[in-house]
């Protein structure tokens, strides 16, 4: 038996009455304190869910096969208009083939020259607040800022295309923000989970409109590549990508094919497409916007990452972050994960069993049950992480890696589905980190920020830093 979760009968996802002055990430952490590894939680009389929030039991959970713990379509459905049949949502054995066909377009290979749009795109964002800074340090609400640097990167990335969306206002970035926006909206209006429903309010009307927009766009990127292949062959099509240094995602899922030769079909081109572009965006803003407000209210370790880059980048001009520096900057990597532990972009991931799961201890989570796998709440975890709230790099030196087991920690899931892009986005949050530093000192705002748990992790009333330019000297 799993012992039930207080207060959980009420609404869809309430964390209870108490919980509203403490926010919901609170609530999860003290279900993680008091039962320790697993707990059933009651969406009404009839439905139950289970939550897991230790690595002993998310194990079985993860690593089962995809068909016997799929990815449970409530939490998932109210996406699929806008991203399709893509890896998010997809099942069985389109899921199966899908990800055996997009492991390449990952590859270190393709990653490599996505270093230039990086630091690019970091360029942009630094230059507007090299323009604010002019008359002092500036406060800025950082999930504003590097969304859009995170959004600007993505197109360049998967399309090949610059909307200068950082500079002036790009309608196809707006759109995306909408979506997201109504997304998270509508995940809290139970009654609104029904498509039938949704689609006849205004804010469903405009869902559909926004999706019409991005499928557009998408589609039209598609259809002219498609005119560039049929006018050359493949291999000057890709001597002539060679020169630009860049093949980006759709020319890889173009141009990619299943082990019967088979290729992708242009629906199935956009579902990925637009799935990496709403699963990049996001997350790599939180986890970049976390690590700054952490390192802002840790001077100390702040000054140790600049002191590593400044090292690193000494002789060099311009200082621009190449491929080979990413496995140069073991403090600020360290940095990185550990503010990916205490503050996941992602906080919960969901599977349905289609078959019963056995724990270590015995249990078993019934066939037809939901599983939460908490990634928050495991990361909180006091039984899994000493002091949990306390935020510290030496978490990940390696010596001390080894002393925990690896599904202790994991911002991008584990097992079969886990995170495609993890890389490319470490990748992404190294750059844009290092190069922050560099140039600019990171200063706590005089309001804490409170945390709050949507489609990923943001902070309520946004996430506002300071931010004060190197050559202005200490505060």
């Amino acid at each position: 038996m799993f012992p039930t979760a207080p207060e959980t009968t009420l609404v869809l996802g309430s964390p209870g009455p108490d919980s509203k002055l403490r926010g919901r990430s609170l609530y999860t952490q003290d279900l993680a304190s008091t039962y320790g590894d697993v707990c059933c939680w009651w969406v009404g009389p009839w439905h139950a869910a289970v939550r897991i929030f230790h690595p002993n039991c998310i194990k079985p959970v993860l690593f089962a096969p995809a068909a016997i713990a799929p990815k449970a379509p409530f939490f998932y459905n109210s996406l699929k208009l806008w991203l399709g049949d893509g890896l998010l949502l997809s099942a069985g054995d389109k899921w199966s083939s899908h990800r055996r066909m997009l492991t390449p377009a990952f590859h270190f290979n393709i990653l490599k020259p996505y270093m230039k749009i990086f630091n690019d795109s970091v360029n942009i964002l630094h230059a507007k607040w090299q323009r604010m800074a002019l008359e002092g340090t500036i406060r800025l609400d950082m999930f504003e800022h590097i969304s859009l640097m995170t959004l600007d990167s993505l197109q360049k990335c998967i399309f090949s295309f610059d909307s200068h969306c950082q500079e002036k206002p790009s309608e196809y970035i707006a759109t995306i923000l909408e979506l997201s926006a109504l997304t998270t909206k509508r995940r809290d209006q139970l009654f609104l989970h029904m498509d039938f429903l949704y689609y006849l309010t205004p804010d469903g009307k405009r869902f559909r409109r926004a999706c019409r927009l991005v499928h557009d766009f998408t589609d039209a990127v598609i259809q002219e590549r498609h005119r560039t292949l049929s006018d050359h062959s493949i291999d000057d099509f890709l001597k002539n990508k060679a020169k630009t240094k860049t093949l980006d995602f759709i020319d890889v899922l173009l141009l990619t094919k299943d082990e019967d030769g088979k290729k992708l079909s242009d629906e199935d081109i956009r579902a990925e497409a637009d799935t990496f572009m709403f699963e990049g965006h996001d997350t790599t803003a939180s986890g970049l916007s976390w690590v700054l407000y952490n390192l802002a209210k840790h001077p100390e370790y702040q000054e140790r990452c600049r002191r590593e880059v400044q090292e690193l980048l000494k002789d060099r001009e311009p200082k621009e972050m190449e491929w080979d520096d990413l496995a140069q900057l073991p403090f600020l990597t360290m940095c990185i994960k550990e503010s990916l532990r205490l503050h996941p972009p992602v906080t919960i991931v969901s599977r349905r069993c289609t078959q019963d799961i056995l724990l270590p201890d015995g249990r078993v989570i019934p066939k037809g049950v939901v599983c939460v796998i908490n990634i928050f709440g495991t990361h909180h975890n006091p039984s899994v992480w000493p002091d949990p709230e306390v935020y510290d790099p030496f978490r990940f030196d390696p010596e001390n890696i080894k002393k925990r087991s690896p599904l202790a920690f994991i911002p991008f899931s584990a097992g079969p589905r886990n995170c495609i892009g993890q890389t490319f986005a470490m990748n992404e949050m190294k750059v844009v980190l290092a190069l922050t530093l560099l140039r600019f000192r990171i200063l706590p705002d005089d309001a804490e920020p409170r945390r709050k748990p949507e489609l990923i992790l943001r902070a309520e009333g946004g996430l506002w830093l300071r931010v004060e330019p190197l050559s202005a000297g200490p505060q």
